[in-house]
């Protein structure tokens, strides 16, 4: 399914059920957030090395596929609400995280970019 067709499938399951009126940028907003803290939940006790397995569980695999969905549905749902092209915004923060970032500063290194200098820039 490409982009688009997820976008416009998660609008008219949405307005199929009249929830378009429930679905401001806040509540979506909200709701995105609690997404990603029952994905969270799932890997908040487990060891570096067991989160990088976690996929070879098949019930714990459907949960995260499952979490990964939802969030990504209320992602796509909220930028259509406010009508920002996703890919559009993910590419231009593509190019400022890149100046923020150069390879030959930030290689290897979990730094935030504020710390890649020592002039702090």
């Amino acid at each position: 399914m490409e982009f688009a067709e997820l976008q416009r499938r998660l609008r008219e399951f949405a307005d199929e059920r009249d929830w378009h009126r429930f679905h401001t940028p806040k509540n979506l907003a909200m709701a995105l957030s609690g997404e990603v803290g029952e994905l969270t939940e799932i890997f908040q006790w487990l060891t570096p090395e067991e989160s990088r397995d976690v996929m070879s569980d098949p019930r714990t695999a459907e949960q995260v596929r499952h979490e990964l969905a939802d969030v990504l549905a209320y992602l796509v749902r909220l930028a259509d609400v406010l009508d920002v092209d996703l890919m559009a915004a993910s590419e231009e923060k593509l190019r400022v995280n890149a100046a923020k970032y150069p390879v030959e500063l930030a290689r290897g290194r979990a730094d935030k970019y504020d710390r890649l200098r020592p002039d702090g820039t």
